[in-house]
């Protein structure tokens, strides 16, 4: 596998005719983990070079199949003409020996959503856009039989299951019957497709709407995933800026409301209530598992969200509402003691 770089990414795009003779430049973007990211900017205009690593970077090793390039590529393809341009970026170029592919650039006014999140800019328009966009995911692909030739979930169990749910289960032993059940949901299950980074970090935010990225752990399963893993990052967000929580929690709201008006392929209470589950185990996860999040280094706000995480977990909540009164109560109670 040739392992590409800034500097030699130019003449292998030259190989690949994806570039001519004219001057190329390559720029690594900090997306993720797991790969290389690269911006190759040409007069023509920029384009985003992907390829696998097998060794993420994180605190505590963590290895993947290189393969999960092939599924990301894959994804994108079979949900580009499902949604509205440009959510999905169109893949341009795909090189299974070296595990690359190349794909369209998203505007060139697009902000990461997780940036502006930390900085307090919270605009209900992007929630609302999220809640649209993964509720069509989820109810297009669950009325698609084509959609479950992605049903095998080897990289989502490397880079979700193992390093999140089994990892709290290890180290922290009062949840792990509860993460047991959804494990065993999420292995089972196939009600449509689970993007399984539907987060803020991969949501780059511009004048025409959103562009979504990182695929490589989508597959044909369970969809509530999707729901808890996203919710975790802005409730996530609250405990890192307490004055801030309601309105992180509106944006929760008008999420849900979005997503609730596209989907049928299931009761939505029924969707809330194993979303919440997933949500328990996902905010557990950043603080104590392989990856926490890099934003709450304080012990307090860590503990914080283990609070919320466990009664998440182990209150049987019927609804998101049920969730955000736990979530009200614990940031609320630690604020006022002046220990937020």
């Amino acid at each position: 596998m040739l392992e590409l770089t800034p500097d030699n990414v130019p003449d292998y795009l030259r190989s690949r005719g994806l570039v001519g003779p004219e001057p190329a430049r390559a720029i690594a973007l900090g997306w993720g983990v797991s790969n290389i990211v690269l911006r190759i900017e040409t007069p023509a205009g920029p384009f985003i070079v992907k390829q696998s690593r097998p060794q993420l970077r994180t605190r505590d090793p963590w290895f993947s199949d290189l393969r999960r390039v092939y599924r990301e590529q894959e994804v994108m393809e079979a949900l580009y003409p499902l949604l509205p341009e440009p959510t999905v970026p169109k893949i341009l170029d795909s090189d299974r020996d070296n595990y690359v592919f190349a794909m369209s650039h998203a505007p060139a006014d697009a902000r990461v959503w997780k940036e502006l999140l930390l900085a307090g800019k919270l605009d209900q328009a992007v929630a609302a856009r999220a809640g649209f966009i993964l509720g069509r995911i989820h109810e297009a692909t669950a009325r698609d039989a084509s959609f479950q030739r992605f049903a095998e979930r080897t990289v989502f169990e490397q880079l979700r299951i193992e390093p999140y749910y089994v990892r709290i289960q290890e180290r922290r032993p009062e949840v792990a019957a509860a993460v047991e059940s959804l494990i065993t949901r999420m292995r089972r299950a196939d009600l449509a497709l689970c993007h399984g980074d539907y987060s803020p970090k991969n949501i780059l935010v511009h004048g025409q709407g959103f562009t979504l990225v990182d695929y490589e752990t989508a597959h044909f399963g369970d969809p509530t995933m999707d729901l808890g893993f996203f919710l975790s990052h802005l409730v996530l967000k609250a405990i890192r800026q307490p004055a801030l929580c309601e309105r992180f929690f509106e944006l929760t709201r008008v999420f849900w409301k979005a997503y609730s008006g596209e989907v049928h392929f299931a009761p939505i209470a029924e969707l809330e209530r194993l979303g919440s589950g997933h949500f328990g185990v996902c905010v557990l996860a950043r603080i104590d598992g392989t990856s926490p999040v890099e934003y709450l280094p304080e012990e307090s706000k860590r503990e914080t969200a283990r609070r919320i995480g466990r009664r998440a977990l182990l209150d049987e909540l019927p609804d998101w509402e049920s969730v955000l009164r736990i979530c009200e109560q614990e940031i609320g109670d630690r604020r006022a003691r002046g220990n937020l």
